[in-house]
């Protein structure tokens, strides 16, 4: 069910503990991609995993802005800190879990969100107050996750199979032509850069045009299909925790 467009008494009459929290990012995703590219990704597999389930589950509204000030040189990219997302984001949840729904997935579609939603799903769980587990759809796509960029073909692809008319298809050969290779500068293993400007002239990491519809639609079936197995063990799971003290 879609909190959306649900009344409060549908959600009092439901019968189920199981949410499910899309989680993205406004910012930069180079010329031709939508500045909401995180949040679109993050909600059409949120939405075609929920469809793979037989279980009803509660989809709550996508959370659409991160930590994402790597990309604050590129205008229209909007940011809060850490500690912000993660307490927007653990109180949003734990509203969920107020009225019942306490086994929550949140569908993660930005890397900058990674680690601090791996804190917020720990602290809730070690809590009591939820379960709570992040998932992120780049990282449940096979082969695929080793050529997450941003802007680049995954994200692409997707956009391309699920918001065609969000493409700006007249700059792919602008975005292509100033793209990163991968994410950073790097020396001795370490990552000299901070934001993405120091290394991208655009904000695009990886070659869109390696990002075709068809694809999308492969990316599209891998992560639901991780997504919908990981709510049946979420759903099953025993959370309880047992005290050897």
């Amino acid at each position: 069910m879609d909190l959306t467009a649900a009344t409060w008494t549908d959600v009092r009459d439901l019968e189920t503990d199981l949410a499910v929290v899309p989680v993205g990012s406004t910012e930069q995703h180079g010329p031709h991609a939508p500045l909401g590219t995180d949040v679109l990704t993050a909600e059409a597999v949120a939405d075609a995993g929920i469809e793979r389930t037989d279980r009803e589950v509660v989809r709550a509204p996508a959370i659409p802005v991160g930590i994402a000030a790597e990309h604050r040189q590129f205008p229209g990219t909007m940011w809060v800190s850490e500690d912000t997302f993660r307490d927007y984001v653990g109180e949003a949840v734990e509203s969920l879990a107020h009225h019942g729904f306490d086994r929550v997935v949140i569908v993660n579609g930005h890397g900058g969100n990674v680690d601090a939603l791996r804190v917020v799903g720990g602290r809730l769980t070690r809590a009591g107050d939820a379960y709570v587990v992040p998932f992120t759809w780049f990282e449940a796509v096979s082969e695929h996750s080793a050529d997450m960029g941003h802007g680049g073909p995954l994200e692409t692809a997707l956009l391309r199979h699920c918001e065609p008319e969000l493409v700006r298809e007249d700059r792919i050969e602008e975005a292509r032509a100033d793209a990163a290779d991968g994410w950073g500068d790097w020396t001795s293993h370490v990552n000299l850069a901070y934001d993405s400007a120091e290394f991208s002239e655009n904000g695009v990491v990886g070659d869109p045009a390696d990002g075709d519809a068809q694809r999308g639609e492969t990316l599209l079936e891998l992560a639901a299909d991780s997504l919908a197995r990981l709510l049946e063990t979420v759903a099953e799971r025993d959370v309880s925790r047992p005290d050897h003290r």
